[in-house]
């Protein structure tokens, strides 16, 4: 990550994370009290432990990176201005709980990610899995690792089905009609609802590809990144290229790119893709 920042600084990254994953998450994973979970839209949860990790997390981060800002998803929820200056430099964009709703559930199954973006671009990502300590990371350019693990992509086994998943937040008709498609060519996997775990699991060759319909940047700039880095492909569903400034819908993301084009041939065939900006 030498082109963004000092190899040391980059290393910080991921001891934070783990430093604010120890203080605030997992003393309380499972022994959250009642008053320290909230709605703070329909569907969405948000916990003292979201908010506690996010503020270690931009306390420790802007020093890394002289000029540069924090956006975190609580910051951005709170306020969704702070967004229109996401592609306007170095940027630390944080989500301090991915999997929120499995966090506060007391399954084992979130993770915290960082991506540093420069003038909208990610350059550098950090994916944790707290529990287990493994961490992802990634930087534009010079691969992906996976602990100490530099990934490439994992041939698929000939005559193998796709293993698949897809997200929440589809329009009814559209996840009927993708839900059949998929029980009827691929082995259905469940979601794991954690981007910050499944992004891992892909890039591994754990899953063979996920659908996503909301894409909002904090859960999946980083993601994007360390897949296609690991040698995976990550795209709008019209194959565009995903840019975490701006807005749309609909995410691909498969451990390879024949596998991306099979699951898009599976899930959308000759009908089209959707709209990103739909």
């Amino acid at each position: 990550m030498a082109r963004t920042m000092k190899d040391e600084s980059a290393e910080r990254v991921g001891a934070l994370m783990m430093e604010a994953a120890e203080r605030a998450i997992l003393p309380r994973f499972r022994a959250l009290a009642a008053d320290e979970v909230e709605e703070k839209s329909p569907g969405e949860l948000v916990t003292v432990a979201d908010r506690e990790a996010e503020a270690i997390l931009a306390a420790g981060l802007a020093p890394l990176l002289p000029g540069s800002r924090v956006l975190g998803e609580e910051a951005c929820s709170a306020d969704p201005r702070l967004l229109d200056s996401l592609a306007d430099g170095a940027v630390w964009l944080v989500d301090p709980l991915d999997g929120t709703a499995n966090f506060a559930a007391g399954r084992p199954v979130f993770a915290v990610m960082v991506a540093l973006l420069r003038d909208g671009e990610t350059q550098a990502a950090w994916l944790l899995e707290p529990l287990s300590g493994r961490l992802a990371r990634a930087e534009r350019g010079g691969g992906a690792w996976l602990g100490e693990r530099r990934l490439s992509a994992v041939p698929r086994a000939p005559g193998a089905r796709l293993r698949g998943s897809m997200g929440r937040f589809m329009p009814e008709e559209m996840n009927a009609r993708l839900e059949a498609r998929l029980e009827a060519g691929a082995e259905r996997l469940p979601g794991m609802m954690s981007a910050g775990v499944e992004y891992p699991m892909i890039a591994a060759g754990e899953r063979d590809f996920a659908f996503y319909w909301r894409t909002l940047a904090w859960d999946h700039a980083a993601g994007v990144l360390f897949v296609i880095e690991a040698g995976g492909k990550a795209a709008r569903p019209d194959g565009s290229a995903y840019r975490p400034a701006e807005a749309g819908k609909g995410m691909l993301v498969a451990a390879s790119p024949d596998r991306w084009e099979m699951a898009r041939e599976l899930l959308f065939g000759g009908e089209g893709a959707p709209d990103p900006a739909a």
